[in-house]
């Protein structure tokens, strides 16, 4: 819609982010500047928003400017959308980013909201889903793990959980990372006691798990404790978690001080194991504040054109960890623009705690408190502490900040060298912006599945991952070179239809006249490595010369003897087979990029096997038929459970002899191509 203005219910469509300075009237545009890309002219881009404003409601609301296209630009919000959009038109005072995305626009739309505060959470909400090129991005957005105890069973289990939170049961979290919750976890156990197996798994015991010998569970699936004894242990890890730590130590030390009056000094020595557990875990908080229950804290600092958003989380008095944040942001926006940006953003899906601690304040921290407030039900603090115990927290985040980016930008300086190295070796015309490596898994032909991976100069793209199911009925089993060309012709075949190849011409061109930063993500690949040898590249150069494609390199990674790395060869079209030096940078680089590959087909054709194993049944195993299934599910629970098991436990279930349980542990052992 040009120029058109859409009702929304901001209560299914929220987001923000920072808007642009009101400018000052003059009454000519500026020059074209140099740097302009090549997709529209100044004057053109003020004539197209010039023409929207006309349709512009004076209304809060949300703006988008797109291009020629059908691309969004630029997401932004404003109090009143007329008066904001019409600051585009007037001259001056743009700065070389605004005057970039102003030449590129060729349309407007308009989204009315009944608040500012609505239109705040709103454009966050946008910004995410469609990734505006002159937006401040956050990357690496994943959503955070949780412990849960849960309570739809009366033998509660401890879990890392991930997602929606369904299942019934006590959360805690946020963690910054999957680690800080494993050896949350793992600590947990060995203080408390408590389960982490599943239900399926828990029901089928006869006898107590491993866990329970290394003093890592009660056991409660064989009564090894009672209803009341193990209630006992979920109330004291529940107080742990919600900040009665002090507490639950101090009965734990009073009950072991109590064993060894008693002289039981074995139950005395569990309390002491228990009580080591705990100072375990909060010897790897670090600092934990002594007057702060719940926060969040976020630290900007820039440096060498990249921006880095450091985020602590304290809930129930304790530290749960910290991540860092490399926002993709404008170098000509500054550190209070990029974290208000990026943390309008970060609430956009997550819960907010009650108080928020900021090291700069920003244009719209009072409206940001305010929509979160509105979101979240209760009222939430954003505050930018001067002194005291919160500063100090403040400061602790900036410190972890700064390193965070001297070691990104060492990082980078590397990945550079590396990716310049690449450009020389292989002779390609430009340094590589995305990279694509390929690998096939099977077993004997069966389950046959294609792995796409994607690295750039940022590092691997797992949202870009594919996996291709091979389909055709009339490749041999086992005939990689057959699934290589079925995976590269419908690869492409989809890139040409739904990507000309202008797109990849349209980023090169921006990289030439400087505008790299700004250069749309082609989804061409400047480099095409593919596991195999001299078969394998004159299979892939075929295929994409069948499609008219002549202008990707290619490169096939042949192993060495005995397929040791290190030895690998190279091969490209007209040019002689080479290696590279065992030691060289370079070549570990390459490795990394071709065990990916490996490691995502294996899993994908693994995941695709267990799928068709669960759908077959137990039967496909020689040797298993109706009686021994029922015996090995009865005693394992689940198909997932006996591919687990060991070859000891598969052993001791009734009716399965050695011979037996060394086939089915094959079965699922057996090592994919």
């Amino acid at each position: 819609m040009n120029g058109g203005e859409k009702d929304i219910d901001p209560k299914k469509d929220l987001d923000p982010l920072s808007e642009l300075r009101e400018e000052d009237e003059e009454s000519s545009l500026p020059e074209l500047d140099l740097n302009e890309p090549a997709t529209g002219t100044l004057a053109n881009g003020a004539a197209a928003i010039a023409r929207a404003v006309k349709h512009a409601p004076s209304s809060p609301g949300v703006y988008r400017m797109i291009d020629a296209k059908g691309d969004v630009l630029y997401v932004g919000k404003a109090k009143s959308i007329k008066k904001r959009v019409t600051s585009y038109t007037r001259p001056n005072a743009h700065d070389s980013r605004i005057t970039r995305m102003i030449a590129a626009t060729a349309t407007m739309e308009f989204i009315s909201t009944a608040t500012e505060t609505e239109a705040l959470l709103l454009e966050a909400n946008l910004i995410k889903k469609l990734r505006p090129r002159f937006n401040v991005l956050l990357r690496d957005d994943k959503s955070f793990p949780y412990i849960l105890i849960t309570n739809d069973h009366w033998a509660p289990q401890i879990l890392k959980h991930r997602g929606a939170r369904t299942r019934p049961g006590q959360y805690y979290g946020p963690f910054a990372n999957a680690g800080a919750v494993n050896r949350t976890v793992n600590a947990l156990q060995r203080a408390f006691l408590l389960r982490s197996c599943s239900d399926s798994f828990f029901e089928s015991r006869t006898r107590p798990c491993l866990l329970h010998q290394i003093k890592r569970c009660a056991a409660p699936c064989t009564q090894e404790i009672d209803f009341a004894g193990y209630a006992e242990l979920v109330r004291e890890a529940n107080a742990f978690l919600s900040g009665r730590s002090r507490s639950v130590q101090k009965e734990l030390s009073a009950e072991m001080e109590t064993a060894s009056h008693a002289l039981d000094f074995e139950r005395a020595a569990i309390y002491r194991d228990r009580l080591a557990a705990l100072s375990a875990i909060q010897s790897h908080q670090g600092i934990n504040p002594r007057n702060v229950e719940e926060a969040d804290v976020f630290a900007v600092h820039q440096d060498g054109g990249y921006s880095v958003v450091e985020v602590f989380f304290f809930r129930t008095g304790q530290n749960w960890g910290n991540r860092a944040y490399f926002p993709k942001a404008d170098r000509s926006l500054g550190g209070a623009e990029v974290l208000g940006a990026f943390m309008a953003q970060f609430y956009d899906d997550k819960p907010a705690p009650r108080l928020i601690l900021t090291s700069e304040d920003f244009e719209e921290r009072d409206l940001l408190a305010e929509a979160l407030s509105a979101k979240s039900g209760h009222r939430i603090e954003i505050s930018v502490p001067q002194r005291g115990e919160r500063k100090e927290l403040v400061m602790h985040a900036l410190a972890n900040g700064r390193e965070a980016l001297a070691r990104k930008l060492a990082d980078t300086a590397s990945q550079q060298r590396l990716f310049k190295a690449l450009t020389e070796t292989f002779g390609l015309p430009r340094e590589p912006r995305r990279i694509e490596v390929y690998d096939n898994s099977h077993i004997s032909g069966t389950n046959a599945v294609g792995g796409m991976i994607v690295a750039g100069p940022e590092g691997f793209r797992k949202n870009q991952y594919r996996k291709f199911n091979i389909r055709s009925t009339d490749i041999t089993p086992g005939d990689d070179y057959g699934m290589m060309r079925e995976v590269l012709r419908r690869r492409f075949k989809r890139l040409i239809d739904e990507s000309p190849r202008l797109t990849a011409d349209a980023a090169l061109a921006a990289v030439l006249t400087g505008d790299a930063d700004d250069a749309p993500d082609s989804p061409w690949p400047d480099l095409v490595l593919i596991d195999g040898g001299q078969g394998q590249l004159r299979s892939a150069t075929e295929t994409l010369t069948e499609l008219g494609i002549t202008n990707v390199p290619l490169v096939a990674i042949a192993k060495g003897m005995d397929r040791e790395a290190g030895r690998e060869t190279f091969f490209m079209a007209g040019r002689s087979p080479f290696k590279l030096p065992p030691r060289d940078p370079l070549l570990y680089f390459v490795e990394r990029l071709r065990d990916e590959a490996h490691r995502f087909a294996i899993g994908s054709h693994r995941a695709r096997r267990k799928k068709d194993i669960r759908e077959a049944g137990l039967q496909e195993i020689a040797g298993i038929g109706p009686t021994r299934k029922r015996a090995l599910l009865h005693h394992f629970g689940t198909v997932k459970a006996i591919e687990r098991a060991s070859l000891a436990d598969l052993a001791h279930v009734p009716g399965i002899n050695a011979e037996t349980a060394r086939k089915i542990y094959d079965f699922f052992h057996e090592k994919a191509h």
